[in-house]
């Protein structure tokens, strides 16, 4: 009788050590799986938290208005700054031989996609990353500046939006041609450092000599060169003026807007926003439907889409502007048959 309880109560400090020994492990064990929990939430939490990063490779400057169309469009889609979307934004300040160096920079940054509005940005993106999306939103064919392979297929990391502002060069001078009674030399505004305004003036020339034009080169390449140039031009006998679309002119609209004005030069621009500046007229595509374009882009490559199965985006749509105040200042009328084709009339 005694000794069965005593094996019992053998048994049972035999157990108690036993679990106190399992005990001690599990107590050894608990700081590693805590470790280990710990880790894994942080990681959960990490991956929760990245935020998408746009880098913004801009030509110009700061205030380029690109820039803020396309925020605007961007977080149209749903995208909220700095809880899901940030941007990473490098300016040239119209120094186009520090855009490589920029756009290494973003590539540093590890941005998720590299949006630029210019040829040049478009270039110095695509020579510093083979695997970074790069999205553009340019005026120059992006074909013959070797960004794309086809416009169906672009291939590699790039697409975009092209306006096609250098095809539209010839149209542009012969609104003016209907626009101005007689005229037979026209100066053209571009920078020669600039490989779009470049292609631009090509295409003028071959223009102009379809419609019996002759074309004075303005050449500028800063700003402070614009009132030289213009004196050079009319003392040409231009009597007319076509602007190339670029970051240099982007910059400077409002003083080429007034310089033209001053020399009564009747003027065609290749963005709609001279005009309301105060230049005479414009025909172009709408740059909001470009960058509309580009955040839709962006978007889907955000999600998984590739560059190379996304087309390069041409415009269908085009519009004429005219400030008929401006029209008044020069001492020029309009024609009818030129006002009655504007989409949009500033009086």
């Amino acid at each position: 009788m005694h000794e069965r309880i005593w094996m019992r109560s053998s048994n049972s400090r035999s157990g108690n050590r036993k679990s106190k020994v399992q005990n001690r492990k599990w107590v050894g064990l608990l700081p590693i799986v805590v470790s280990l929990v710990g880790c894994v939430g942080m990681a959960q939490a990490q991956q929760q938290s990245k935020v998408p990063k746009i880098g913004w490779l801009v030509a110009g400057s700061g205030s380029a208005p690109g820039r803020e169309s396309f925020r605007r469009e961007i977080l149209a889609l749903g995208y909220i700054e700095g809880k899901n979307i940030a941007f990473e934004s490098r300016y040239a300040d119209n120094k186009l031989d520090r855009l490589p160096a920029l756009a290494e920079e973003l590539v540093r940054r590890k941005v998720d996609v590299i949006l630029t509005s210019t040829l040049s940005g478009a270039l110095a993106a695509k020579n510093a990353t083979k695997t970074i999306p790069i999205v553009f939103v340019i005026s120059a064919d992006p074909i013959a500046a070797g960004l794309v392979d086809s416009l169906a297929r672009p291939g590699g990391n790039i697409t975009g939006v092209t306006n096609i502002s250098a095809v539209l060069a010839g149209k542009r001078l012969e609104l003016l041609k209907e626009t101005v009674p007689k005229l037979s030399r026209v100066a053209v505004l571009w920078d020669p450092q600039d490989p779009s305004p470049a292609q631009q003036w090509k295409e003028s020339q071959l223009a102009a000599r379809e419609l019996g034009l002759q074309l004075h080169s303005m050449e500028v390449s800063s700003a402070d060169k614009f009132e030289g140039a213009f004196k050079e031009a009319t003392k040409a006998g231009s009597a007319a003026l076509a602007v190339t679309r670029g970051p240099l002119a982007a910059s400077n609209q409002k003083q080429i807007a007034d310089l033209a004005a001053k020399n009564r030069l009747p003027a065609i621009y290749g963005r709609g926003d001279y005009v309301e500046s105060g230049g005479l007229m414009s025909y172009s595509t709408n740059d909001t439907d470009q960058y509309r374009r580009a955040a839709v882009y962006v978007d889907k490559i955000l999600k998984g889409a590739k560059p190379a199965d996304l087309p390069v985006e041409q415009p269908t749509k085009f519009e004429l502007v005219i400030n008929l105040k401006t029209a008044k200042q020069i001492g020029l009328t309009i024609p009818p048959n030129v006002l009655a084709r504007a989409d949009r009339v500033i009086k």
